[in-house]
């Protein structure tokens, strides 16, 4: 925290005159203190409030809880939010409860995607919509996705409808060397964003290597335009945050701020890279500067460095099947994830598409069936950690979803077959105990404001 300079030191005599009367000031004004610190730290603070829900107990059903456990005949209980008990046929039905015949379908978390870009490059696709990336400079830390998002984007529902949906971390694109904040949502209908704004989610910091950065700017003739130009930039930009960290004068500065929430271990890092050379050398740089990669992304050869990124604890964000639409992404496979998973490192299936984001149980499936081809048999109930419980870690939410633990937010999915087939979708999904989602009642059909009166946009009430 910054002290002003230049506060006037008082001699011992006149404070002493003054303690007794000062004493409860000063209780007051540390208070006070305290609360614009944590405004000023939180200047849009999450405004979210669950809906309305029900102590609800889910029975008969196979239950995957995200950690790479299964219940066959499972039951699991929520009320008042929050998950009460996961077990077996055993487990006993408190009264009160609205009782669900899950049997012969499947229970999972909320489905997390860590790689959105909803509401910042929402539906309909037009350039007055177009807000994801500040490509107006190699670093823009100073910009914050939440200020893009628009809340009506019909992606939203559309992703709570069919792919169940239930938390998704929406990230500026990667124009830039580093793109600005991060925001974590909770996938509700909201007026505001603040209103779907997951509380106490930590911000993460874009960053981005490779091919964008130094085609959009070496396109303009200047700095960077090279992979070494990429670094060259990224490293004097940590070196004026340290700098100015330790400068308690320095005039306020938007960016810097940012980079030393990272510097603090307060804001993680969400880095869009997909060769693995640039992977170790961001590791190195990072290390060098005194942050840690919360995740690459897109991260198609990360296969061939599953060893270093299971040593650094670092997760990768990929694709199921998209390699070879450029250079960088040359030598991508599908077996990608599996062999990844092999290395015992995270993996974590993303969308970084509105249409994705729709079916990432499905995207799942295929890169463990790409795996089992070659011999690598990564089981269901691991899979399905790559699109709850994994994301949730590398956005910093795990302690509170993204696993079927008690105690954590009842963010849950009923599907009405297995999660990891072409032929499932979600029947029932929950978001903090409330049912938000019901295909077998339209009126918990989500249609969003732009929606609203147009059939051919979604209106299907």
């Amino acid at each position: 925290m910054r002290v002003l300079p230049g506060v006037r030191r008082w001699s011992a005599s006149l404070v002493a005159g003054l303690a007794l009367s000062l004493s409860a000031q000063t209780a007051d004004a540390k208070s006070k203190d305290k609360k614009d610190e944590e405004t000023a730290e939180r200047p849009y603070p999450s405004t979210y409030k669950p809906y309305p829900g029900r102590p609800t107990a889910l029975v008969g059903a196979t239950v995957y809880d995200g950690r790479g456990g299964r219940i066959d005949n499972g039951t699991v209980l929520f009320a008042d939010g929050k998950l009460v008990g996961i077990g077996g046929a055993d487990m006993a039905v408190p009264e009160g409860y609205d009782r669900i015949d899950a049997r012969g379908k499947f229970v999972t978390p909320g489905v997390i995607d860590a790689h959105s870009h909803l509401g910042d490059y929402p539906t309909p696709s037009v350039g007055a919509h177009s807000d994801g990336n500040e490509a107006t400079s190699p670093t823009t830390p100073d910009v914050w996705a939440e200020h893009s998002v628009w809340p009506q984007d019909p992606g939203f529902t559309r992703a709570l409808a069919n792919g169940g949906i239930t938390s998704l971390m929406i990230l500026p694109g990667s124009a830039n060397l580093m793109g600005g904040r991060s925001v974590t949502l909770k996938n509700v209908p909201s007026l505001t964003v603040q209103g779907m704004k997951f509380p106490n989610a930590p911000y993460s910091l874009k960053m981005a290597c490779g091919e964008n950065p130094k085609r959009v700017y070496g396109s303009r003739g200047q700095k960077p335009s090279t992979r070494m130009g990429n670094f060259a930039v990224n490293r004097q930009t940590w070196l004026d945050a340290k700098a100015y960290k330790d400068d308690a004068e320095a005039d306020r500065d938007l960016g810097k701020e940012t980079l030393v929430g990272v510097l603090d271990g307060e804001i993680l890092i969400q880095n869009h890279c997909y060769r693995a050379d640039e992977m170790a050398l961001v590791i190195d740089m990072a290390k060098e500067m005194g942050y840690k990669v919360s995740a690459f992304h897109h991260a198609v050869e990360s296969y061939k460095i599953g060893d270093l990124l299971r040593q650094n604890d670092i997760c990768s964000a990929v694709w199921a099947d998209w390699y070879g639409f450029k250079m960088e992404a040359y030598d991508g496979i599908p077996e990608n994830a599996a062999l990844i998973a092999k290395a015992g490192a995270c993996v974590i299936i993303h969308s970084d598409d509105e249409n994705g984001i729709q079916r990432l149980n499905q995207e799942a499936a295929k890169a463990q069936a790409a795996g089992k081809r070659i011999g690598v048999d990564i089981s269901d109930a691991q899979v399905i950690g790559w699109i709850t419980y994994n994301p949730a870690k590398a956005m910093g939410i795990a302690d509170k979803t993204g696993s079927l633990e008690k105690g954590k937010m009842a963010d849950v999915v009923l599907w009405n077959g297995d999660p990891l087939s072409v032929y499932t979708r979600p029947e029932k999904v929950w978001i903090d105990g409330a049912m938000l989602f019901d295909a077998d009642n339209p009126k918990l059909r989500p249609v969003s404001d732009f929606e609203l009166g147009q059939p051919g946009e979604g209106d299907v009430k």
